[in-house]
Order: C-alpha cells, then structure tokens, then sequence
C-alpha cells in the first residue's frame, strides 16, 4: 500500500532525489555460473491486482470498472505472462527487469506461478510517485546472481510541481568469481501529449541516469552496467542517443554506451507496434566493461533478441500486420499477454 507521503511532497523539490540506499550483506556462498544463461526487461502491460487502491488512480482496474477486471483475469494474465518468461531460454532468466507493475505482490504473484516458481526468485521492487501506481520491479535468480543494494532515482522537472513519473531503479549485484554489475531499471514519460512535446521529460531521465553512469565509471572505466527498459523513445532520438550517448557504437569512443536495440531497429524489428510500425521502445543498453569484458561474464552484439513467438502475435484487421497480443484495447478484453514483446540477451 502506498503512503500518504506522495501527497506531501514539495513543489520546491525539482532536482533528482536519490532514495534510501538498501543493503544486505554479500552472501559469500558459492554462485552459479551465469555464462549462457539469459536476462532482459519485459513490459508487461497493466499487471495490476483486483484491489482498489486509495492513493492510486488503479479505478480502471478493478472487478466493477468497465474493464471488469476480475480474479479470473488477474490469474490468467499471470499464467500468460509466465509462459512468455519461460519462452525466454530452456532455463529461466537470471534476472529480468519489468514495467507497469502495480505493487510488489503482484510480481510475487507472478513468481509464484507454476511456471517461474522453480526459478526461486527474489524481488527488487520500490513504489514509485506514479498517479496511476504503475512500478518497475526486479527479479532475480539468487543462486546465480547475489542481490547488494538498491536505490531509486527520482524524475522531477523544474516548474511542473504536479509532474510524477517513475523512478529510474538502480541495482548493484553480483555474478560469479566477484563480478560486480549495475542494472539501471527505466520507464520513462509517455508520448500521450506528443511526442516533440514531451521529449523534455525523457531528456531529463537520461540526464541522470548518465550522470549516475559517469559517477560509476569515473571510479571504474570497464564498470559492467545494464540500462534496460521501456524508454518511450527510439534509439535515435535525444534522449537516447544524444544525452544518454548510447549507440551503435562498439570502439566506446568518446564516453559512448553501446545500444544493442540499435542494430535490431535497423533490421526493422521491435518490441511494439504502432499503426503497423514496428519499433524499439525497450532496449537494452551496456557499458564497455560488460562488451569488452576480459574477465567474468560479457555480452556481445549477436547476443541481443526479441522474443516474438507466432502464439504472442495476432494479425491487425485494419493493418494486416501482426502485433503483440494485448489484454486490453480501450475497455475491451483481448485475453492476450502485452502490448510490448520482451528483449533479452545472453551472457557468455
């Protein structure tokens, strides 16, 4: 349940706030080896419960909205959303970003699944300052990938003091052999106003998301870092390419990230379709030391893929293209899994 504190926050606040930093100590047992094994980000389309929430705008989603969002198809999404998981590699992720999550039960709902249950799952999960309550969350794979700590990062814009979005979620852990990794989580603003006309507040995300990337790798230049999600832009627009400097760019020159959706736009490919256009909303970006590792795991450029299954898809009647399945179009019921496909890699 959400706090009252959303309420009282402070129009003065207009800078990135860093939240509470959440730490365990290092679980010293032996790690599974991650190399060949997968990880991605997979938005999921409104994994919202039945429950009303009264700090939250969740209306749309309950058993007496027109949506009439009952158990039942709260517990089918869950089952179909664990079968495109699944569907990621023989073996379950070892750790999977996620976007438009309600709370943190539902992810455990969703990990408790016959599917994901063998998994052994751990969450990472912060409630955002969203007005509709939607998160990012974090599951990870504990034999396989040991959880440090975790802090939030929030997106606010000078002047617009009823401006909330979702924080950008940081996670720092472990791989085997002390190989220390950092997983930024995004869900940045919606084009819903137009896209020119919001590009600012994507902008801004990207701003402090490579002010943290500096930070880490002004102490650590082969720093392995993973920027995943859904970032309501393309790999060519500014936000990414410009201010976040990631690119289709292996040499790393100049500071660059690397962008691994870059080369799958170009091969028009996607994770979401708009209007029969395919496009790379979720991507997945790396820093030198994850590309060019010398030691522990690393990611290559053929490593990268959407997983976008006949089963997934159905065909558009107005555009005859096929589209990801959805749940929901407006207030009709589709019974499909998301309107967004998922991204993953493989670690070598």
């Amino acid at each position: 349940m959400r706090t009252m504190i959303l309420a009282l926050l402070s129009a003065s606040i207009v800078s990135c706030m860093v939240g509470e930093k959440k730490s365990k100590e290092v679980n010293v047992a032996k790690l599974k080896a991650a190399n060949g094994k997968v990880f991605g980000f997979y938005n999921v389309e409104n994994l919202f419960d039945t429950i009303d929430d009264q700090y939250t705008i969740d209306e749309q989603f309950l058993p007496t909205s027109e949506k009439q969002w009952t158990g039942a198809r709260y517990y089918t999404k869950l089952d179909k959303l664990a079968k495109v998981i699944s569907s990621l590699d023989v073996d379950l992720p070892v750790f999977l970003g996620m976007a438009e999550i309600e709370n943190k039960q539902v992810i455990q709902d969703l990990i408790n699944t016959e599917k994901l249950k063998k998994g052994n799952y751990e969450i990472v999960h912060e409630d955002s300052p969203d007005k509709r309550g939607i998160d990012l969350g974090f599951i990870y794979r504990k034999e396989y990938f040991n959880y440090i700590s975790h802090e939030t990062i929030e997106v606010s814009i000078a002047d617009e003091e009823d401006f909330f979005t979702r924080d950008i979620l940081y996670i720092q852990g472990e791989l085997k052999g002390n190989d220390n990794v950092h997983v930024f989580l995004n869900h940045w603003s919606s084009r819903r106003e137009g896209a020119e006309q919001t590009e600012y507040r994507r902008v801004r995300a990207a701003s402090l998301v490579r002010e943290k990337v500096d930070e880490i790798l002004s102490k650590d230049e082969m720093a392995k870092i993973f920027i995943m999600g859904d970032f309501n832009d393309y790999p060519t627009n500014n936000s990414i390419y410009q201010t976040l400097r990631a690119k289709d760019d292996r040499k790393f020159s100049n500071g660059n990230l690397y962008n691994m959706a870059y080369g799958l736009e170009k091969d028009n490919q996607g994770t979401y379709n708009y209007k029969g256009d395919w496009g790379m909303l979720d991507q997945l970006i790396i820093s030198r030391g994850v590309f060019k590792a010398d030691k522990g795991v690393k990611v290559t450029a053929k490593d990268v893929n959407v997983l976008k299954l006949k089963w997934m898809l159905y065909t558009d009647p107005k555009y005859g293209d096929e589209k990801p399945n959805k749940t929901y179009g407006g207030p009709n019921y589709y019974g499909g899994y998301s309107d967004h496909l998922p991204i993953y890699a493989r670690f070598e």
